[in-house]
């Protein structure tokens, strides 16, 4: 119970956590082995917005594919079980398994991710909600912020730059932040290593969506994928 209560304590009071091991070597194997069929058998009946490349003509640029669990049983019992457990503990709250969405920055492809705060893409009130980013491949610098913000129209000050905790990973270990935590990511400068994760998105049932913004956002950003030759 006291291990439980710091996690917590952690959580909020840094806005991120970093979990060790969250699964284990043969825990990934069977994600492994499971995301090579999906990518194989399924993609290629997805529709066109679950699915985005750095470049649509380039196979090996795959970059983001979303709602996995509402596609495959594997991930959707993934998806329920152990981060689920988790993100209930954290949030105080049961919680709704949102989006279970797999991450790649292919090397020598990907482009840096912006600081930005994942509430501004959720639209919720009130903010219960957190994201889990469990590493797939070794990840030598991801940076956060600690803490919260309302904003970040104005960030990469000295200040905001001196509070940044970069976050290195290994496969099997989480990263969880909550949805108003400050975050980004360099891009994947490697030739020949690809910086692959599974991401888990949990709203908290006391949060309320705003649903028309919510589908006016993804619509946005639809036409700007299929205008950039993403999807």
């Amino acid at each position: 119970m006291e291990k439980q209560s710091a996690l917590v304590r952690t959580f909020y009071d840094d806005g991120f956590l970093k979990i060790p091991s969250f699964f284990n070597a043969a825990e990934l194997a069977e994600i492994e082995k499971n995301l090579g069929r999906f990518v194989r058998e399924l993609i290629p009946s997805l529709a066109p917005a679950e699915v985005f490349y750095e470049d649509k003509n380039l196979s090996g640029s795959l970059k983001q594919i979303q709602r996995m669990h509402e596609h495959d049983s594997f991930f959707f019992n993934l998806f329920h079980e152990k981060p689920k457990r988790l993100a209930e503990k954290l949030l105080g709250e049961a919680v709704v398994a949102k989006n279970l969405q797999f991450f790649n920055k292919p090397p020598a492809l990907s482009q840096a991710t912006p600081p930005h705060q994942d509430a501004f893409y959720f639209k919720l009130e009130p903010c219960s909600a957190l994201t889990m980013w469990m590493a797939l491949d070794v990840v030598d610098k991801k940076t956060q912020t600690l803490g919260f913000s309302q904003g970040i129209s104005d960030f990469g000050t000295a200040v905001d730059r001196s509070d940044e905790v970069i976050c290195s990973a290994q496969p099997g270990e989480l990263l969880v932040h909550h949805a108003m935590t400050i975050h980004r990511a360099e891009a994947n400068t490697s030739n020949t290593r690809s910086r692959r994760a599974l991401g888990f998105i949990f709203y908290g049932e006391s949060a309320l969506e705003d649903v028309k913004a919510n589908r006016e956002y993804k619509q946005k950003l639809e036409g700007e994928l299929a205008a950039t030759g993403k999807i």
